[in-house]
Order: structure tokens, then sequence, then C-alpha cells
């Protein structure tokens, strides 16, 4: 993938991410006081509001650092090893930092 293409699809995700982040943040559910009556329910809807923030916070991190790589000249290349990564991965996550052995290793890690 070319850098203008990626730069205009990062850039693309980022601006969803953060209306998304802005959405999240402002939900109603997550921010009003709960009554007795349906603590229950309403925790569980807060529950899902906060995980959803933290992945879209993550991959919004995600997606500023590639902008970064891209701006460094280092875009494409695994940040763990210096290899290429494969454009077939590029193209369907513009943000990934690792080629697919290194992304693999780290997640065997977790």
């Amino acid at each position: 993938m070319d850098a203008a293409t990626a730069r205009e699809r990062l850039e693309d995700m980022l601006a969803e991410l953060d209306r998304s982040i802005g959405v999240l943040q402002g939900d109603p559910v997550a921010i009003r006081e709960y009554s007795a009556a349906d603590a229950g329910s309403d925790l569980t809807d807060a529950d899902r509001a906060r995980a959803m923030l933290t992945v879209a916070t993550t991959q919004r991190r995600a997606v500023v650092d590639a902008i970064k790589r891209l701006d460094e000249g280092t875009y494409g290349r695994c940040v763990d090893c210096g290899a290429l990564v494969p454009e077939g991965r590029l193209e369907a996550r513009p943000e990934a930092s690792r080629c697919v052995q290194c992304q693999g290793k780290r997640e065997r890690r977790r």
C-alpha cells in the first residue's frame, strides 16, 4: 500500500475512532446515577461501555503510532524484526506494526 493511501485510511480510522470515543464518553448509561431497582442491568451496560471505550482507545493509539511510523518513514516494517509487513496484512489492518510471525509470538506470550 502506498504511503498516501495508508495515510488517508489511517486518518479516516482516527476520525471514526474519535467520534466513537466521544459517544462512549458521553454515554448517559455510564454517567447517570443508578437506582437500586435496575443497578444490575445498568452495571452491565456501564461495564460494556467501559470495555468498548478501552478497545477504542487502544485502537486509536495503534492508529496514531502508525501515522508516526509513516512520518518517520518506517511504516510497513515490523517494529520487532524490521522485516516487511505483508501487503495483505496492511490492507486488512493499516495500523499493523508487526509482521505475522512477530505478532503471533507477541500474542502467544500474553
